[in-house]
């Protein structure tokens, strides 16, 4: 589904054999990581044109046919390395967010045929996040957050005296995605949902929080003044500056 002929292939193989095409789940993935300063551009490439590609490819084809229909229901599948940011992914944070945009004009141009799409960041053990390189990847993380290199992880906290865990399972991710599915879920248009375990989330859509105005053209010296007490007050660098010694190591710990 990386190709126009190959999504296109696979709506067809389902209105040919079902008649029809209700539910679209964009959910294919790879990972290749890598910190920004080592990525190669055939890793770049390769993760935009499973994830973000391969999305378009499906979507196209199968809201041809829902809209015909007057209803239908796209889900694709997006990831917090897009919505919050995740070290060593900016190919893979930049094609799930670039899904959320996807999926933003998806749901005005196909909202009034009676189509919803929405997005699903999951997080889970699968066949693409268990394996030693993420694993590997997983326990530097973990020795940056103690060292205050990165911020912590958004997965939610266990409660408070539950046993370590490993993975949220796949299939805690299924009833959410199942249940946008349906006719009770068609006021949910355009939204972002997060799925571990048994924790569901709504995340907020982007919108203004601050705002300053004037006639005219801003000065920087203005800026200089006005911004830091007013639409930048408060904000915190998540990766700030590191000693030279820590920059290393950082280095080190992100060459996979």
């Amino acid at each position: 589904m990386a190709t126009v002929e190959g999504g296109e292939n696979i709506i067809k193989t389902a209105v040919d054999k079902f008649g029809r095409i209700d539910i679209l789940v964009n959910n294919a993935g790879i990972l290749r990581d890598r910190m920004i300063f080592n990525m190669a551009p055939e890793e770049w490439d390769a993760v935009l044109k499973t994830h973000l590609y391969g999305t378009f490819n499906c979507t196209r084809p199968a809201s041809i046919v829902m809209r015909q229909q007057r209803w239908g229901r796209i889900i694709s599948m997006t990831s917090t390395s897009g919505v919050v940011g995740n070290a060593g992914q900016s190919n893979y944070g930049a094609a799930k967010m670039g899904i959320v945009g996807f999926m933003f004009v998806c749901a005005r141009d196909l909202g009034r045929y009676g189509i919803t799409c929405n997005a699903v960041a999951p997080s889970a053990g699968t066949r693409m996040t268990i394996s030693p390189e993420m694993e590997a990847a997983a326990k530097a993380r973990q020795e940056r957050e103690a060292r205050g290199i990165v911020s912590p992880s958004s997965r939610p906290a266990a409660p408070a005296g539950a046993p370590p865990r490993g993975p949220a399972d796949p299939e805690d991710v299924a009833p959410l995605v199942c249940y946008l599915a349906t006719e009770q879920a068609a006021n949910i248009n355009g939204r972002i949902l997060f799925a571990s375990g048994g924790n569901i989330r709504l995340y907020s859509n982007p919108e203004p929080i601050r705002s300053i105005y004037k006639i005219g053209r801003w000065t920087l010296d203005e800026l200089m003044t006005l911004m830091p007490t007013s639409v930048t007050q408060g904000l915190v660098n998540p990766a700030p500056p590191q000693p030279a010694e820590e920059k290393n190591s950082y280095s080190q710990l992100h060459v996979l």
